[in-house]
C-alpha cells in the first residue's frame, strides 16, 4: 500500500506555516486532540494574537489510553457550532504527532475534506536524552502557548 493511501489525504505541516494558515483563513481551526492532563500540565497552543480559539477534543482519555468512542461527533458538533463546514481546513495537533494523524484520518473518514497534521506536534519527539521540546514541533519553533 502506498504512503498516500495508508495517510488517507492527510498531509504533515510544519507549525510555523500552521500559525501562518490559519492567521490567513478564517474558517481554518485547530483541533488539539491531547487529554485533559496534557492541556493543564503540559500547556496549549495560544491562537489570541490571530483572534482564534483551538478546539480541543480528547483523542484518547487518561489514563485509560483508550480512544474516545465520540471523537467524530464531538468535534462535528463543535464544528458545527463555529459554522465550520466539513471542505475547511483542519489542523491537529498532540504531543508528537502520532495521535493527531489518526485523528485527522477518523475525521476524513467522516466526510471532513481538508484534514492536516501539525508536523513535530505541540513538543515534538524525544531527542538521544529522552526530552521532550527541543527537536521539532510548536513549542521548538516558537509559537505563542499558554501554561494550562
Amino acid at each position: 500500500m502506498a504512503e498516500s493511501e495508508k495517510r488517507l489525504g492527510v498531509d504533515d505541516v510544519e507549525a510555523g506555516e500552521v500559525w501562518e494558515r490559519l492567521a490567513a483563513d478564517s474558517s481554518a481551526q485547530l483541533v488539539d486532540v491531547r487529554t485533559q492532563a496534557e492541556w493543564a500540565f503540559v500547556g496549549v497552543p495560544d491562537l489570541t494574537a490571530i483572534g482564534k480559539q483551538i478546539l480541543m477534543v480528547e483523542w484518547m482519555g487518561f489514563p485509560d489510553n483508550q480512544r474516545n468512542p465520540s471523537f467524530a461527533d464531538q468535534l462535528a458538533s463543535a464544528l458545527d457550532a463555529l459554522g465550520t463546514d466539513q471542505d475547511a481546513d483542519l489542523y491537529f495537533i498532540c504531543r508528537s504527532g502520532v495521535r493527531s494523524l489518526a485523528a485527522a484520518q477518523a475525521m476524513v473518514m467522516a466526510g471532513y475534506r481538508a484534514c492536516h497534521n501539525v508536523a513535530g506536534g505541540f513538543e515534538g519527539p524525544p531527542d538521544n536524552d529522552r526530552h521532550r521540546g527541543v527537536l521539532a514541533g510548536w513549542k521548538v519553533v516558537g509559537l505563542p502557548w499558554l501554561q494550562g
